[in-house]
Parts: structure tokens; C-alpha cells; sequence
């Protein structure tokens, strides 16, 4: 309805011009039968001036009532007429006797259709742009005229290719052959799913031999294309994945392959991180509104901070009594985990929260007709690449991760070398669950959070750290990539189930071959 005050107020300066739009033509819109007001809708169309849009706008929005066989737009308790845009004075008697004008789901799509079409003349790039995409498979050869004059005055070269196909995909219904060879030749370097639809349909349908020729030929390099486009799809779809059991495994790298505790309750830490990003969010809405879409930016150390924090104190409360009894340690944590769980499901509930995408990680970027890569996977992805150089550079190049090497290889010595080993153990564990929380606050942006957010990837992490190569960060990037894109490419052929029994089938057979992993294990863990 604000946009229908808008047009009205803009209608105003036609008052005193020409009108395109007539009597006979608004009332043809808004009376008769179906197909007729559909045809007289698609006749309007190809005029595209303002009181055209304006009255279209108002039927849309079931504005528009007729008065003695004349249509009139009502503006609230104003009533203007659809031609000149002036204010009509009407008695209670003609307002009781005002006729609704009824639109049906037919006449609505035809309607919507009408305005996205007009939107390709608007002075903005991204409302033409917007539109354009919104047309595709929507177009026949009665929007030809408006097609032909958005292309002309077109100055965007992406928004004129699409008004070409567009163009071209209208011309398709021609009585003219030659002008359908032509738009299927066109239509051929279409990268849209519409577009493949658009040429089926068509080639089942045409009579002639020469323009059927040149439909499969076209059909022929629209699905070629197509089909790279989910080829780019799965493997990106892989590397989403990946990224996230490389975030979900990197922590377990330090507990596990570098300390050698088998840590069932690492998934609960990851959703200790997810709920902190949580209740930052909540924080943000309640105190900070304004900046409520940089709430995850404060998220990523508050959500590192309070895992690190629950695994230090599980470290000093009961790991550092379990060291060299792995079973004992397995047992443990997996009780911890139910410990958390269930603590969990009494401050939040047993339901999942809602966690929201920043603004600036909504929507994506279209790579190809049937591509598109969502903003908040590439985040992932990056964020992902950060942490594990981040845990490298830790651990390789700084005295934490000096003394940390030091006690996996021999604590006896460095324990006589003056290394304080307990406090070392607290701070390496404190830092694997830290990086839990760090994935955990990642997930929340990709997928539900709940109390069982961390048993969906406990498993997965293992594999990934194992099949890696434990305490092997580089054999772990590897083998998480790997799992992902080969996880993703599997559910295309066989379903999720079959391709998760498929993996893990994989990954048996891989580790009976080489036990070590795709690199050696060191450490701790190797000489157990």
C-alpha cells in the first residue's frame, strides 16, 4: 500500500500531459473475463508509462473498484481516476453501489508478471537487475515491445544479457521461423534452469525440422553447462562441508593427537560455543539493537573463552588423573557430555534456538544460472582457514606451542628442562576446547543449535583426525576436504545414509591398509 501512495503521488504530474493508458484500456484490466483481462493486461504492458504502472499496481493490491462502468483507484477514503490520476468526488450512493474488482490466482500471477516486467525501466540497477531474474520462464511474445525497449536503453552489460535472453525466450513462441531459429541460437548460451525447461517444452511442440534441429542443439549446450554447474556445486558443497569438520577436528587434533585423551565430550563443548553465540545475539538485540549485525564478530572469543574455560576446568577436575588410561578417560568424558547436555536442555529447553545470519551473510553470489555460493559458506570457509593458521602458527612458531611439542614427545625431559607439565596440559586442553567453541559458533550459522548439536560431528572428527594421521595438521586438512567433497558427491548417487555407511566403509579399509593415516602419528599418542 506505501507503494501504491508513492505511484499515486507521482501520477499527479501526468495530470496535465498525455495519457497512454485509456478509459476503455483500465476497464478492459479490470472487468471481463480471464483471458481477456489477461490479454488487455499484456497490451498495457507494452506502453509502460506511469499511469500504466500505477493502475496495475493498484489492481495488485486490490485498490481499484468500478463506479458507473468506470474504474477508479482508492487511496484510503480517496478515490482518483485511473486515467488522469484526479481526485473523483463521490456520493454514498455511488460508493455503495462501487463493484470490487475480483482477481483471481491466474490474474494475480499475470499481474505480478506486469510489474516485474515494468521494474526493467526503473532508474536503479539492482531493481532492473532484480526483475530481469525474476522474469526468466515468465515471458512471452506480448512483452516483446518492453523487452526491446528496456535492451535499448540498457547500459549494464549482465542486465542487457539477460534482457537478450529474455528477449530471445519470447521470441520462441513466434509464427515466424527464422525468428525462432534465432532465439533458439540465442537461448543456447543460457546458463538457466528455466532455459532448459523453456527449449524442452518448445521442441516437443515445434513442427519444423530446421528450428528442431537447432532446439536440441541448443538444448544439448544448455544441459552441458548445467550439468558443470552442479559439478561446481558438489565440490564447493564438499569444501563447505569440510571446512566444517576441519573446524569440528582441529581441536581434537590438540586433546587427541597431540595429548592423546579420547575426549567424547568435545562435541559438548562445540555446542557450549554455539550457545554462547547465542546469548551474545540476545545481548546484542536487547542491549545493542542498532549494532545487532556485528553481534558475531563479539561472538568468536566469547564463544572461544567460555569453552575454553569448561575444559580447563574438566582438565583440573578429572583428565589430569586419567592421563595413560584411555578407557577410563573414554568413560569419563562421555558422562561429562551427558552431564552438559543435559545442563544445557535445562538453562534453554530440549528445543533448539533460533541463531540469525548477520545482514552481511545473507544471500550469495551467483556464479552460474544454477550456482549460486551463500555468503555464510564462504564465511565459514575463510574462518575455517584462519583457525587452522592461527593453531599452526601456535603451535609451531610460539613458546605455548614449544612447550606443548615438548611434553607430547618426552614429558620426563622436559619436566627436568624446568617445563611446568600440568600447567601445560591445562592450557593445551583449554586451547582444543577453545577451538570447539570456535567451531561451534560457526555451525550456528549453517545449522539448527540444540543440546545434541555436537553428536552430529563427535564421529565425523574422529574419522578426520585418524584417517589424517593423528597430531598431523596438514594430513587433517587433507582428510577432512576429502571426506567432504566425497561425502557430498556419494549423496548425489546413492542418499545421506547410503553415502555415510559408503565413507565410513572407506575409511576402515583406508586405516587397515596404512593404521597410520595418511601421515605417521607422533607424539604421545604413537609411542601409547
Amino acid at each position: 500500500m506505501v507503494f501504491l501512495r508513492v505511484c499515486c503521488g507521482l501520477f499527479l504530474v501526468w495530470m496535465s500531459g498525455c495519457y497512454a493508458l485509456t478509459p476503455e484500456a483500465a476497464l478492459a484490466m479490470a472487468r471481463g473475463e480471464g483471458s481477456a483481462r489477461i490479454q488487455a493486461v499484456q497490451a498495457a504492458v507494452a506502453q509502460a508509462d506511469a499511469p500504466t504502472l500505477v493502475f496495475i499496481q493498484a489492481l495488485a493490491e486490490d485498490a481499484v473498484k468500478i463506479v458507473d462502468n468506470k474504474p477508479l483507484i482508492f487511496q484510503g477514503d480517496t478515490a482518483l481516476d485511473a486515467v488522469t490520476g484526479a481526485p473523483v468526488v463521490l456520493n454514498a450512493e455511488a460508493l455503495a453501489a462501487a463493484e470490487d474488482v475480483v482477481n483471481n490466482n491466474r490474474m494475480r500471477g499475470e499481474l505480478d508478471n506486469a510489474l516485474a516486467a515494468l521494474k526493467l525501466l526503473a532508474p536503479e540497477a539492482t531493481v532492473r537487475r532484480a526483475a530481469a531474474r525474476s522474469l526468466q520462464g515468465q515471458v512471452g511474445e506480448a512483452q516483446l515491445p518492453l523487452l526491446e525497449r528496456a535492451l535499448a536503453q540498457e547500459t549494464e552489460s549482465d542486465i542487457a544479457q539477460a534482457l537478450g535472453q529474455l528477449r530471445a525466450a519470447a521470441l520462441l513462441a513466434s509464427t515466424d521461423e527464422g525468428r525462432r531459429v534465432e532465439a533458439a541460437r540465442v537461448l543456447g548460451a543460457s546458463s538457466q534452469a528455466a532455459t532448459q525447461t523453456l527449449l524442452a517444452e518448445r521442441l516437443a511442440m515445434e513442427p519444423s525440422p530446421a528450428v528442431r534441429q537447432v532446439l536440441q542443439r541448443s538444448l544439448s549446450d544448455v544441459k552441458a553447462r548445467l550439468a558443470w554447474g552442479d559439478r561446481f556445486g558438489v565440490v564447493f558443497s564438499g569444501i563447505s562441508l569440510g571446512s566444517i569438520l576441519l573446524l569440528v577436528a582441529l581441536g581434537l587434533a590438540i586433546t587427541y593427537g597431540l595429548m592423546g585423551v579420547i575426549n567424547m565430550a568435545h562435541g559438548e563443548l562445540m555446542m557450549i560455543g554455539a550457545y554462547a553465540t547465542y546469548c551474545v545475539q540476545l545481548l546484542f538485540q536487547k542491549f545493542l539493537p542498532g549494532a545487532f549485525h556485528w553481534y558475531l564478530l563479539a561472538s568468536v572469543p566469547v564463544a572461544f573463552l567460555a569453552s575454553a574455560l569448561v575444559g580447563a576446568v574438566l582438565e583440573r577436575g578429572v583428565i589430569r588423573f586419567l592421563y595413560g588410561r584411555p578407557l577410563e578417560t573414554l568413560l569419563a568424558t562421555w558422562g561429562i557430555s551427558l552431564v552438559l547436555m543435559q545442563a544445557v536442555r535445562s538453562l534453554f529447553g530440549a528445543q533448539n534456538v533460533g541463531v540469525e545470519n548477520p545482514s552481511w551473510m545473507s544471500g550469495g553470489v551467483q556464479v552460474l544460472g544454477n550456482l549460486s555460493l551463500p555468503y555464510n559458506r564462504i564465511v565459514i570457509i575463510a574462518f575455517a582457514a584462519c583457525v587452522l593458521l592461527g593453531v599452526a602458527l601456535l603451535i609451531g612458531k610460539t613458546r605455548l606451542g614449544l612447550f606443548v611439542r615438548a611434553v607430547t614427545q618426552n614429558r620426563p625431559i622436559a619436566s627436568c628442562m624446568g617445563v611446568n607439565t600440568s600447567r601445560v596440559d591445562t592450557y593445551a586442553f583449554a586451547l582444543g576446547s577453545g577451538i570447539a567453541g570456535l567451531a561451534g559458533c560457526a555451525l550456528s550459522q549453517v545449522g539448527n543449535v540444540g543440546p545434541d548439536l555436537g553428536q552430529s560431528y563427535i564421529v565425523d572428527a574422529f574419522m578426520v583426525v585418524v584417517l589424517g594421521g593423528v597430531g598431523q595438521l596438514a594430513g587433517m586438512v587433507i582428510a577432512a576436504l576429502g571426506l567432504g567433497v566425497l561425502n557430498k558427491f556419494l549423496e548425489g548417487l546413492t542418499g545421506a545414509v547410503l553415502a555415510k555407511i559408503a565413507v565410513l566403509v572407506f575409511i576402515v579399509i583406508f586405516i587397515q591398509k596404512r593404521p597410520q593415516g595418511i601421515f605417521a602419528m607422533k607424539g604421545r599418542s604413537a609411542e601409547a
